[in-house]
């Protein structure tokens, strides 16, 4: 009798394992994937206030993917680009650790940003333009990158908070740091901080980017996003400088209950900064239920479309998981198949043990 007890409490725990796994996977897929959608959503409108953008589509506003970059609809920006280089570089980052014993995991990404760099039309060494995200030819098109970024990497020195590239505070810095939050269990906040500072040295830049890689962690492993974003707010209100951050988190918190409206996203700005996108998308998130009823709130404003409309689909997309995703919008999403595998091998390489102290080292050089 102890014996089958016992055998039955294995299977069970095997079984709650595997359901969580299962959970994780699909919150991973659906936070990059998410965020490619609001990507897209914004893409269209990201230079139109809001008037314009009424009197183009209706009192609404864009409902759906319109025409952008040469494509009929789901055309992406340097936002998903980026955040997909990001996952490569933590990837790469993990392998350089397994087959060396040691790794500097910021000078990984900082490369990572220099392949990115290079799609969109800078130059850099030849020896940095290898694995298999860079052959991704879809990713090879300008797709209006911030001037921070494409200035910070066109200088060839790696930012750093203690010695920053120059004092931006654009939301180019938060909207590419969701892997950090899906792959790196200890200390989030500190390395999403580290790799913002790459390119944006203010410090509202490089804390939004650690706030935000704070809550997706939490989010990835059930916490609920209001308790997330108040220990974000707690956490950014404690580092020197966070104060704009926490802030704008708790203005965003404040807001929330009102059900969701482009007047309250216009009171936290415009999304330019990052500290706006941030809250911006955190209201968006916590106001509505929905993914798509959040995407939507989150593109419809006069500011930054496509950044708050992707930090948006990646916060709902790793609380509502793939499956909450809108069939019509991913079968349109450019790069669906190459964003799907990005998430699978953060998952892969991070919430199994799939590769122990093996490496994918051909698709993902350790460098």
């Amino acid at each position: 009798m102890d014996r089958k007890v016992e055998e039955f409490d294995v299977s069970a725990d095997q079984r709650a394992s595997a359901a969580r796994r299962r959970a994780t996977r699909s919150a991973i897929r659906g936070s990059l994937l998410g965020g490619a959608i609001g990507d897209a959503l914004g893409a269209p409108i990201e230079f139109m206030d809001l008037a314009d953008i009424r009197r183009e589509f209706g009192p609404s506003g864009l409902t759906g993917f319109q025409p952008a970059y040469g494509r009929d609809g789901g055309a992406v920006t340097d936002d998903t680009q980026m955040t997909l280089f990001t996952a490569e570089g933590l990837i790469r980052a993990d392998n350089r650790s397994k087959s060396r014993g040691s790794c500097h995991t910021p000078s990984v990404v900082w490369h990572a940003y220099q392949r990115w760099f290079e799609t969109q039309g800078g130059h850099v060494k030849p020896e940095l333009l290898d694995g298999w995200l860079f052959t991704n030819r879809w990713l090879h098109h300008r797709r209006a990158p911030g001037n921070s970024c494409m200035s910070a990497l066109a200088g060839g020195v790696m930012g750093t908070r203690d010695q920053p590239v120059n004092d931006s505070k654009g939301c180019g810095g938060v909207m590419r740091m969701a892997p950090v939050g899906m792959s790196v269990a200890r200390d989030p906040f500190d390395v999403g901080c580290d790799f913002a500072a790459i390119t944006h040295g203010h410090a509202s830049g490089f804390i939004a980017a650690g706030a935000f890689a704070q809550i997706i962690a939490e989010l990835t492993v059930g916490e609920p996003l209001v308790e997330a974003v108040r220990r974000a707010a707690s956490q950014a209100a404690g580092t020197v400088g966070g104060d704009e951050v926490a802030d704008a988190l708790t203005m965003a918190l404040d807001l929330a209950g009102d059900g969701g409206h482009a007047e309250s996203i216009e009171r936290l700005g415009g999304g330019w900064v990052a500290e706006e996108a941030l809250a911006i998308s955190v209201y968006c998130a916590l106001a509505r239920d929905g993914f798509e009823e959040a995407v939507l709130l989150a593109v419809n404003h006069g500011g930054d479309s496509d950044s708050t409309g992707a930090i948006t689909g990646n916060l709902m997309g790793v609380v509502l998981g793939e499956d909450a995703l809108p069939k019509r919008w991913l079968d349109r999403l450019e790069g669906r198949e190459t964003i799907s595998e990005v998430a699978d091998d953060l998952f892969n390489h991070f919430h199994t043990d799939r590769y122990g102290d093996v490496t994918d080292g051909d698709r993902y050089p350790g460098r």
